[in-house]
Formats: structure tokens, C-alpha cells, sequence
């Protein structure tokens, strides 16, 4: 993959369904300086996190498989694999809310396919799911040219979305009616007003969500023409998406009044331009939208399969999941993830699961891997190594180039941040969905000690149980939970 494949691939990712619900999204959080504040926030945050792959990949050349590659090699197999194992699950989530979207914004042109139709709409999302399969099995090389078309083309409806905005649609009055959010909360925040703080911390996890997925020229590392681009494409992949998701978002508090913005439904960039052109903006967004959608599903769907293959030819899970076909396409791996998705399908249909719930469901895996990376970057500054089983020299080349004493510095700086960042997020997530995240944590778990069991040998060092005693426990708890009704999606 040349630099433009990986760019495209990190804002095919990440532009993808949540850029067109952030103005309802937003609105119904906060007002427009603490979005604006959140934003700030979020964009060093996560700007870090992107330079926290950067720093690894410079530290450790030699490591080529991305997030998965970096924690396992640092704090032992067991968190490498719960950190992939929370990263396919995120995607895996992300997958039916991105279909679930793209349905809901076609019936904008077919009505069979609105949100009065979900049965209609599941097995519309079911025949997308194993189509775009039947794609990726061709090759990985297709599914990318696949992958830049498609992110070429959405792109266009969004910039016209911001010129006419700019240029027709901005009124001042709409923005400056009540910056800081003093009035009452709307949409799914109640009718009081909340803190500044509160506001902030209600945004963080719609404003993560849209930067998921700017990691992915590192999950791709392996394929790409050569380790500089991976960190060029990973910076101006981050500064496009992060310029195009702050401008959707604050220039719509000047389209119409707060309350009515947060009362749009999820493709609210259609019903914001409606407001200012009529009928024909909202189709020309609702056609961009599905192509985003599209394209960001052709995405996350090449990303699945890659952390399910690497854990299998390492053997934490058996080997015969990371096989590939004639076209060098991990077809095994896509099979499992494609059959996974299906299933969520069928919950998500049965429990009548709303897309903000996949997000932030989805949102709670992610962080996941974000926090092992930091934190192995960390004990790189401070230690000079990670933690690992005293065999670990015979499975990896821990070696790395000489890294100067600013550049420590830095990396230092950048690895903090990441690390509290990513805990901070986890805290503003809603406790909910963290406990669900860990009961999908634990067949993982479970998976990843048979396959050790059957291989002989240690299970997991001191860190490790740590880390799989807190995961039973909180699964436990989210169990206990679910059976007295008093947790659900």
C-alpha cells in the first residue's frame, strides 16, 4: 500500500457514519464552548494516541502488526490478545451500526428501508455483511481500491455541506444564543441544564468514536511500501479528519436553534442542510452518507480480520483461523468475523438497540488497546522494556534503535498523556457499557487459555493475572446484572 492507500484508508475509517450524526449528537450534550472545549481535548488526546503508534513503530521497527504487535510484545500475550481481542469486538460492533446507518439514511429514497422497517432493515444489513465479504475474499488490494473511491466521493457532499453552511446558512444570532449551555439540556440529556463540566464529559465519547480508526495505518503496517509512510499518513490522516468533524459540528449551532438541532435524528447533517436549501440538500447528504457508510464498512471490514489472523499465527488462537487464500485474502478470519457480525445482528434486532448504543458499546472496546499501548510505551521511557514471560526473548526481537535522550523525553510526554487520556475516557464512559464490554471480554479469555493450555507451557505472568482477575470480576458483576434485569442494552 502506497501513502495515499494508507491516508485514505485512516479517514475512509474514520469519516464514516458519526461525522453526519455529530450535530445532533453534540447538541444534545453541550452547548458550543464546551463542544468546542471537548474537542480540544479530544484532539490532543487522541493526537497523541496517534503519536503513541508513531513512537512504537520508530522504537520497535521489528513490529509490524500494529496494536496488536506493540502490547503483546511489551506487557505479555495475554494483553496483546485482550487488546486485539477488544479491537475486533469494537469493530465488529461498529460494523452493524455502520450498516444499520446506511439502511436508515437509503430509506431517505426507499421507504422499505427507514427505521419503521427493522426486520426489513436487519436482513438488508445481513445481505451487506456477506456481499462485502464476498468482496474482501478477492484480495485485500481490491477492497483498498474500493476503499479510496469511495472516500473520494463522500468527502464532496460534506465540503458542501460546510460551503453552503459558511456561505448561505450561518447565523450568528443561533450561535451565540447560549454558548456556554447555561439553559436547559436537550435530546436524550434531560430538561435541566448541566455543568460545564458534565457538558464536556458528555461529548467525549461521540467525539472519540469519530476519531476511531486513525490507528489503522498502523494495523496495516505490514502491507505498507515502507514504515515512513505509515507515520505521514498517520498525522494528515489525522489533521483531515479532525479539521472536517470540528466544522460540522460547531458550524451547525448557527443553522438553526440548539433545541431543534438537538432534536434531529442520526443523519442530522441532512435535516441541518435541509434547513438551509430544502429537500434537495438532505437527499444530496443522505447519498453522501451512504456512501461514507459504505466505504467505512469496506474499512472496518478489511480491519477485522487482521487482528483474529496475527493472533492465530502466533498461536493464541488456533492456526487454522489465520489461513489465507490463492488471493492472499485471511478468508478464514473474515468468515468468522462476518459470521460474528451476524450475530450481533440478531441481538442488536431483538433488544431493538439504538445506533448511539453501538457507539458507545463500541467506543468502550476500543480504549482497550489505546491504554496497553501507552502504557508499554511508558515502561519503554522508564524501564527500557515491558513486562513479559522470562522466555520472551525467544519469541521476539526486543531490540530496537538507540533512542536520544529528547527523543525520550518526548515519547515520555506523549505516552502519559495517551495513558490518562485513554483512563480518563474510560471514567466518562457510561458504566453500562463498560461492564458489557468486559462480559465480551471474557469468552476471549476463555478461547485464549484453552489454546495455551493445549500448547503447554505458562498461561500468564503476574501482570497478566492482574488483568484477567479484573476482567472475571466485572464480567461477574455485568452478568449478575443482566439475569436481575437491571442491566441491558
Amino acid at each position: 500500500m502506497r501513502l495515499g492507500t494508507l491516508v485514505s484508508l485512516i479517514v475512509g475509517s474514520c469519516v464514516g457514519a458519526g461525522i453526519f450524526a455529530l450535530p445532533q449528537n453534540i447538541a444534545g450534550a453541550a452547548g458550543p464552548g464546551a463542544a468546542a472545549v471537548g474537542w480540544l481535548v479530544t484532539g490532543v488526546g487522541m493526537l497523541c494516541v496517534a503519536f503513541v503508534f508513531q513512537a512504537l513503530a520508530h522504537r520497535k521497527p521489528h513490529l509490524d502488526s500494529g496494536v496488536y504487535a506493540y502490547v503483546r510484545a511489551g506487557l505479555g500475550d495475554f494483553v496483546g490478545f485482550s487488546s486485539a481481542w477488544g479491537y475486533w469486538l469494537g469493530t465488529i460492533i461498529a460494523q452493524v451500526g455502520y450498516a444499520t446507518l446506511f439502511f436508515s439514511s437509503l430509506g431517505f429514497f426507499v421507504p422499505v428501508f427507514d427505521g419503521d422497517h427493522p426486520l426489513v432493515q436487519s436482513l438488508a444489513v445481513s445481505a451487506l455483511t456477506w456481499g462485502i465479504f464476498l468482496i474482501l475474499s478477492r484480495g485485500v488490494h481490491q477492497a483498498a481500491i474500493l476503499n479510496v473511491v469511495t472516500t473520494v466521493s463522500k468527502i464532496l457532499p460534506i465540503l458542501v455541506f460546510l460551503g453552503v453552511v459558511v456561505l448561505v446558512g450561518f447565523h450568528t444570532e443561533y450561535f451565540t444564543a447560549d454558548v456556554w449551555g447555561r439553559a436547559a439540556t436537550f435530546g436524550a440529556g434531560g430538561d435541566e441544564a448541566r455543568s460545564f463540566t458534565d457538558q464536556v464529559k458528555g461529548t467525549m465519547l461521540f467525539t472519540v468514536w469519530t476519531f476511531i480508526g486513525v490507528e489503522g495505518a498502523s494495523t496495516y503496517s505490514r502491507r505498507a511500501r515502507s514504515r515512513r509512510d505509515v507515520s505521514v499518513a498517520t498525522f494528515l490522516g489525522f489533521l483531515v479528519v479532525f479539521a472536517l468533524l470540528v466544522a460540522v459540528s460547531l458550524l451547525s449551532y448557527g443553522v438553526v436553534p440548539r433545541e431543534e438541532l438537538a432534536a434531529m435524528g442520526d443523519n442530522s447533517m441532512a435535516e441541518v442542510l435541509r434547513a438551509v436549501v430544502g429537500p434537495w440538500g438532505a437527499g444530496l447528504i443522505s447519498a453522501g452518507l451512504c456512501i461514507s457508510v459504505l466505504g467505512a464498512y469496506v474499512s472496518w471490514q478489511m480491519l477485522c480480520a487482521e487482528p483474529v489472523t496475527l493472533m492465530a499465527q502466533d498461536g493464541l488462537l488456533p492456526r487454522v483461523v489465520g489461513r489465507t487464500n490463492r488471493a492472499g485474502s485471511p478468508v478464514a478470519a473474515q468468515f468468522i468475523s462476518a459470521l460474528v457480525i451476524q450475530v450481533f445482528i440478531v441481538v442488536f434486532y431483538l433488544n431493538q438497540a439504538t445506533y448511539t448504543t453501538m457507539v458507545q458499546l463500541a467506543t468502550s472496546l476500543y480504549l482497550v488497546p489505546y491504554v496497553f499501548s501507552s502504557l508499554y510505551l511508558l515502561f519503554l521511557c522508564t524501564r527500557g522494556e515491558g513486562i513479559q514471560h522470562p522466555d520472551a526473548g525467544r519469541k521476539f526481537d526486543l531490540s530496537g534503535p538507540a533512542v536520544p535522550a529528547g527523543t525520550n523525553r518526548v515519547h515520555l510526554v506523549l505516552g502519559a498523556v495517551g495513558f490518562l487520556y485513554s483512563l480518563w475516557l474510560i471514567y466518562a464512559a457510561d458504566l453500562r457499557f463498560v461492564l458489557l464490554g468486559t462480559l465480551l471480554m471474557l469468552p476471549g479469555a476463555v478461547v485464549y487459555t484453552l489454546t495455551r493450555l493445549a500448547a503447554g507451557g505458562r498461561v500468564f505472568n503476574r501482570f497478566e493475572w492482574v488483568v484477567v482477575t479484573v476482567i472475571v470480576g466485572a464480567a461477574v458483576v455485568a452478568l449478575a446484572l443482566l439475569l436481575t434485569g437491571e442491566l441491558s442494552l
